[in-house]
């Protein structure tokens, strides 16, 4: 586990511009960010304001066109692809919106995904991936497909999956958009026991009081940074 309070991510001058025909939208412009080891940071911020975008360049997930993301070391932004999705599925763990979950394949497969990635056996994996099934309540549904669990079920399911290769790093992209209050109330919860169990979480929320839940939030406007800090001090 990383030592509390060490620098995991540090993002500096991280830019990113979308070209879309003949029109060129900046979203991100020279940004630079720490991430400590046990942080629950929020990303807040008005809607085509920068936050997903954020995320996606400090995961890897999106290229940049500036700047540098160092992780472990490395700046993850001149890792080949195939090294950069092998650092994702090894040392990080992604709950979106939408669940991203593959429709044809049971709870328990989808889990499995990253493990196969890092290149664990099957039977291993198997029994990796039913252990988190369990952990997030969800060992008797194992074997269903996501058009048979909840949108609260299938959600449990895309944390086990961003859990089960232990990760250094959680993002979350919205996690609880799709869900009535009562269950986003209890994937907050989950999300908390996670980071209090050692894990950071990094995660984008319009709800100011899910951003409440940290010891961080970020405001992100026209692509920068504009607040950093504790939820009590927000703007």
């Amino acid at each position: 586990m990383d030592d509390v309070d060490a620098v995991i991510l540090s993002a500096r001058g991280v830019t990113k511009t979308y070209t879309t025909g003949a029109n060129a939208v900046t979203a991100l412009r020279g940004v630079d960010l720490d991430v400590r080891a046990g942080d629950l940071m929020t990303v807040m911020g008005p809607s085509g304001n920068g936050k997903t975008t954020l995320l996606n360049c400090l995961s890897g997930i999106d290229s940049i066109d500036a700047g540098e993301v160092i992780i472990d070391g490395q700046d993850i932004h001149s890792m080949r692809d195939g090294a950069r999705t092998q650092h994702r599925a090894e040392r990080m763990g992604f709950i979106f919106q939408s669940f991203n979950l593959i429709p044809v394949l049971s709870a328990r497969e989808n889990v499995e995904i990253p493990l196969g990635i890092s290149g664990m056996s099957p039977s291993e994996s198997k029994v990796k991936a039913e252990a988190m099934l369990q952990r997030v309540g969800l060992a008797n549904r194992s074997d269903h497909r996501p058009r048979e669990l909840s949108g609260g079920e299938q959600q449990r399911v895309a944390i086990a999956r961003a859990l089960v290769t232990e990760p250094a790093i959680v993002w979350g992209d919205e996690p609880t958009g799709n869900l009535d209050s009562e269950t986003a109330a209890s994937i907050v919860e989950m999300l908390k026991e996670i980071n209090a169990n050692g894990q950071t979480v990094v995660m984008v929320t319009h709800d100011r009081g899910i951003a409440g839940i940290g010891n961080r939030v970020v405001n992100v406007r026209d692509g920068r940074i504009t607040f950093d800090g504790a939820p009590a001090d927000m703007p």
